[in-house]
């Protein structure tokens, strides 16, 4: 059987587009239906059954230039044991623990793959091993544009709006609140 991807959440960001749009509260611990946004997100990564880890803003508080790239190369040397990654900002609320399944089984035979959810690029984004050394040495706030520019990618298309859905300000957070009323049925 092939070793599980693990799933890298991204936590260490500041919001600060979020509080620029009108917020004072952090948006990963802002309450949606109830719960907090990053909790929602860890709910999907835990009923994947996939194995995780949490990169929070003190496992990044030491880099030079903080931002996705280094907190993914934070996650990365945190689980250097894996077999492939796939890389989930802590902000995507509504994303379905189907999706992270679906891209890490689309790993078993591509070295990068990319959900698109009608067109439009989402996360979680799944490197295999071979991408380890370069994601190692992502920084700054670039996340991993550089890695997914030296190898082919696998366009993954899925029927998940939660892939695409990031709670970057106050209206995504309404539109993410209507979204998973729907779901709940509520």
């Amino acid at each position: 059987m092939t070793p599980l991807p693990t799933v890298i959440v991204l936590a260490a960001g500041k919001g600060e587009r979020f509080k620029a749009s009108g917020s004072t509260q952090d948006k990963l611990h802002t309450l949606l239906c109830g719960q907090r946004v990053r909790d929602h997100v860890l709910a999907a990564v835990q009923a994947s059954g996939l194995p995780f880890h949490v990169v929070e803003r003190e496992h990044t508080a030491h880099l030079h230039e903080p931002g996705m790239g280094g907190s993914i190369a934070c996650g990365v040397a945190a689980t250097a044991h894996a077999s492939a990654w796939l890389v989930l900002p802590a902000d995507l609320p509504l994303i379905q623990a189907d999706t992270l399944l679906s891209v890490a089984a689309a790993l078993q035979q591509h070295a990068v793959v990319v959900p698109f959810y009608q067109g439009q690029q989402g996360h979680p984004i799944g490197f295999d091993a071979s991408c380890g050394a370069a994601l190692l040495q992502l920084q700054g706030d670039q996340g991993a544009r550089a890695v997914l520019a030296q190898h082919p990618v696998c366009r993954l298309d899925v029927v998940d709006e939660g892939c695409v859905l990031d709670v970057d300000t106050v209206a995504a957070l309404a539109q993410a609140h209507i979204g998973l009323q729907k779901r709940l049925g509520i």
